[in-house]
């Protein structure tokens, strides 16, 4: 029995993940949980799992979580970013889901990594930011990553069993969002809500309002990047609406490998808990007869230039991802507030990314500088 530390339990990700330990009781138990600020659904979580550590991510949350469990059997409750690292390297641990939201990811991850353990990476933003720190310790220390996005873990699977050097190129495909199609005229007066429709994916606020502006595309290259060791110009994009075909590798010899799957998170997911093992019947097969087609096309940088802001920041290096991706979680934040315009996002982006002196990506204190920097660079293009 694989035995489970979840980061991120009460999101789209940590959520999934215990539904795949609901439906497998005997292959996984949960030994340690964390989470942010949803305490009524993380507390019916500590009745169903009865994990032995619990964290939540500010004092608040201690305090409710505490009251709301008193008079019960309760695990240790711990808060903060220290208690969230604690819960990622406890030691009973086999396996930690990293599925925190954004940058707040990097730490507890990288707790996780020097602990050795199995990491199962929802959270692209640890290889955004310090993806040569990451990787650099995860051989250190012993740790394994396995890649729980759709696209990373198709990729995964494609390069599976063959040299890297037979590998022409990476494809990660994008769905396109809600907008695929629309002028940027027609972008600026979209709301919060018409972009939290994504056509074919279930998935939370912040990487919905991503994939609406490609910035998840741009992010998922630069975890490519880290996790696969490819040069920048052999990792490409294509749009395929029907988010059917997850990625495809292109090898030296013409021929084309892709994995495809419905649109369900619990299928790479369970793969990445279950590895090198495949868990029956954990997504929906595909009717291979009932799809009428399947389309690629280019992405479309003029009116969605995220994905460019992305590949910009990659090939400048150093502290420039840690600074575009600061800088998109804040605009991203003020646009679900209804304080800037959608395609206000990348001007604010491309504001810091302008304004940013770049340092070396060496040492984390580096790079929590160049994010604590962007947020209040973007703070300021925000009112202005």
């Amino acid at each position: 029995m694989k035995k489970l530390s979840i980061l991120g339990s009460t999101g789209s990700i940590g959520t999934s993940a215990l539904r795949i330990v609901e439906a497998f009781p005997r292959k996984y138990r949960v030994v340690a949980l964390a989470a942010g600020k949803n305490i009524d659904l993380l507390c019916s979580q500590i009745e169903r799992f009865r994990p032995k550590v619990v964290a939540v991510s500010d004092e608040d949350g201690f305090r409710q979580l505490r009251q709301v469990l008193r008079g019960r059997k309760t695990p240790k409750i711990l808060f903060g970013s220290e208690g969230v690292c604690e819960a990622a390297a406890f030691p009973e641990a086999d396996i930690v889901l990293s599925a925190i939201v954004g940058s707040a990811g990097l730490m507890p991850t990288r707790a996780a990594v020097r602990a050795g353990k199995i990491v199962a990476l929802a959270n692209k933003e640890a290889l955004v930011t310090a993806g040569d720190i990451v990787m650099k310790e995860a051989r250190t220390y012993g740790a394994t990553i396995l890649p729980v996005d759709s696209e990373h873990s198709a990729l995964f699977q494609c390069m599976h069993g063959w040299k890297r050097e037979s590998v022409r190129r990476l494809i990660l495909t994008a769905s396109g969002g809600p907008f695929r199609g629309m002028k940027r005229k027609q972008l600026r007066t979209v709301a919060p809500a018409d972009a939290l429709c994504h056509p074919n994916w279930s998935m939370g606020r912040k990487i919905t309002i991503d994939s609406a502006t490609l910035m998840n595309k741009g992010l998922e290259v630069i975890e490519a990047y880290h996790l696969f060791g490819m040069p920048l110009d052999q990792i490409g994009v294509l749009i395929h609406p029907q988010s059917i075909v997850h990625s495809i590798v292109e090898y030296c010899d013409g021929s084309y490998l892709a994995q495809m799957s419905r649109p369900d998170m619990r299928g790479p997911i369970a793969l990445a808990l279950a590895y090198p093992e495949r868990l029956p019947e954990a997504v929906e097969p595909l009717r291979m007869d009932q799809i009428a087609s399947l389309t690629f096309e280019q992405p479309d940088l003029k009116n969605f230039p995220c994905l460019d802001l992305a590949y910009q920041a990659l090939q400048t290096g150093g502290t420039m991802p840690a600074a575009m991706n600061a800088a998109n979680e804040t605009a991203v934040h003020a646009f679900l507030e209804h304080r800037i315009r959608f395609t206000d996002i990348p001007k604010i982006i491309a504001r810091v990314m302008s304004a940013h002196a770049v340092m070396p990506a060496q040492a984390i204190g580096a790079i929590v500088e160049a994010d604590l920097w962007a947020r209040a660079i973007s703070q300021e293009a925000i009112r202005a």
